[in-house]
C-alpha cells in the first residue's frame, strides 16, 4: 500500500465516521419527537444505540458506504412529520415574538426612577 492509497483510506475512513456520527446524533435527536415520555425515550435511545453498536467492527469501506446509505434512507422514511422546535428557535412559536427595537429608538428601563430626580 503506497502512502497516497493510505492516506486516501484514513480521508474515506474519517468521512464515514463523520457520516455515521451525524446520522447517529439526527436520528437521536428525531428520537426525542416520537417519545412523550422520558422513559420511553430511554428505551428507544438504547436500540438505536445497540443497533449502531451491531455494526461497529464492520471494517470493508464499500460495505460501510452502503450501510450509511441505508440507514440514511429508513432515518428519512421514517423522520418525524411536525418535529418539535424550541419556541425561541427559527420557526417555533416564539420566534421574533418580540423583534428587537429599530435603530434610533432608546428603552429606558428604570422608567420612573431616572437619576437626575433623585437629587
Amino acid at each position: 500500500m503506497s502512502l497516497a492509497s493510505t492516506a486516501g483510506y484514513a480521508a474515506r475512513r474519517a468521512a464515514q465516521r463523520e457520516r455515521v456520527r451525524i446520522l447517529y446524533r439526527r436520528a437521536l435527536k428525531d428520537t426525542l419527537n416520537w417519545a412523550v415520555h422520558r422513559h420511553l425515550f430511554y428505551q428507544d435511545a438504547s436500540e438505536l444505540r445497540e443497533r449502531f453498536e451491531v455494526h461497529k467492527h464492520v471494517e470493508d469501506p464499500d460495505t460501510i458506504d452502503r450501510m450509511i446509505e441505508d440507514g440514511e434512507a429508513q432515518y428519512n422514511k421514517w423522520r418525524h412529520p411536525d418535529p418539535y422546535i424550541v419556541p425561541w428557535a427559527p420557526g417555533g412559536s416564539k420566534f421574533t415574538r418580540n423583534p428587537t427595537p429599530p435603530s434610533g429608538i432608546e428603552i429606558v428601563y428604570n422608567f420612573g426612577r431616572e437619576d437626575h430626580l433623585e437629587n
